[in-house]
């Protein structure tokens, strides 16, 4: 690169970086009590051993989620794990700057070829769908437990149960029909440059595959949750308290973020899905908090490093 170009370059970085960690700190200190139960927790010593698994697992979530990055997009460009990983933690990074990590895509298209990027902008949803299909599954199976439990009506569970299938009825026509998806979206100047050769298809074992990753890493940042609930609140109902946890990652997932009040919205659902636990407010919001920090503020820095330390030209958004 010249100068010049190194210089926008490292601005455009030191830009990310400053309002992506500008966000994050604002939805930090919008918690109240965080630094007193923050120093209550830590001042148990079984607490550490908990961080440490849950730490743990944060790699094995994100390893996961890039073994289906790298998966998914062999068709239209094989990349190795490594880029993969890269790819992933970037994305994490540029995905807090906009509400619901709109822009989450950018950063990950730029490890691939230009004339790759609208293909694999494609699979970036395609991808995400895959987890939502879980993750709507599973607390859709939830809510319709709590609900009943609620003794709500019969009407309104037939209603929440039709919007949930629709929903993933939506996901799974998706998945099925991606190549039909890829050539409506031509009509989008940026989608025209997608190559007619490299048709988006799903055969059946990379769909079984998807899936099954997609179930393991559920599993995966369910459990890193209630080993924190369970951690600050023992002694509960674990059923409830999964059933809980299901419904909070389904809410999450499918309600709009916007990136400066996240906390409120996640505390927010958080109190409605564990409104039956007895726990204090301030439980069920350091709950989906330290799980938020572990799986999305500490990938964003590893993901800021990333960016730092690859030669992108953002002229053309491609890594040199």
């Amino acid at each position: 690169m010249s100068t010049n170009k190194k210089t926008i370059s490292f601005l455009i970085k030191l830009l990310i970086g400053v309002i992506s960690f500008w966000i994050i700190y604002t939805r930090l200190s919008s918690i109240p009590q965080l630094k007193e139960q923050c120093i209550f927790w830590f001042s148990e010593p079984d607490m550490y051993l908990i961080l440490l698994v849950v730490l743990f697992l944060m790699p094995v979530n994100w390893g996961i989620e890039s073994y289906k990055w790298k998966s998914i997009t062999k068709q239209i460009e094989p990349v190795s794990y490594s880029t993969a990983l890269k790819s992933v933690f970037s994305g994490i990074c540029v995905g807090n700057i906009a509400p619901g990590r709109a822009m989450e895509f950018l950063a990950k298209i730029v490890f691939f070829k230009p004339e790759n990027r609208p293909g694999v902008t494609v699979l970036h949803f395609i991808n995400g769908m895959f987890q939502m299909l879980i993750t709507v599954t599973v607390g859709l199976i939830s809510i319709t437990y709590k609900l009943n439990q609620h003794q709500q009506s019969s009407s309104f569970i037939y209603a929440v149960l039709t919007v949930g299938i629709l929903m993933i009825l939506f996901f799974c026509w998706a998945i099925l029909n991606v190549s039909f998806i890829q050539q409506k979206l031509k009509f989008i100047k940026w989608f025209k440059q997608m190559d007619d050769a490299k048709h988006i298809r799903f055969s059946k074992s990379l769909i079984i595959k998807l899936v099954s990753l997609s179930i393991i890493r559920y599993a995966v940042f369910t459990t890193q949750f209630y080993l924190i609930y369970n951690s600050l609140s023992p002694n509960n109902n674990i059923i409830q308290v999964f059933m809980s946890i299901a419904a909070y990652f389904m809410l999450t997932s499918l309600i709009p973020m916007i990136s400066v009040i996240e906390p409120a919205i996640r505390a927010a659902i958080a109190l409605f899905v564990f409104n039956n636990s007895g726990d204090n407010t301030i439980i069920v919001v350091l709950a989906s908090t330290f799980v938020w920090i572990i799986n999305v503020v500490i990938p964003s820095i590893i993901g800021y490093v990333i960016i730092l330390k690859e030669k992108i030209d953002f002229k053309t958004a491609r890594v040199n």
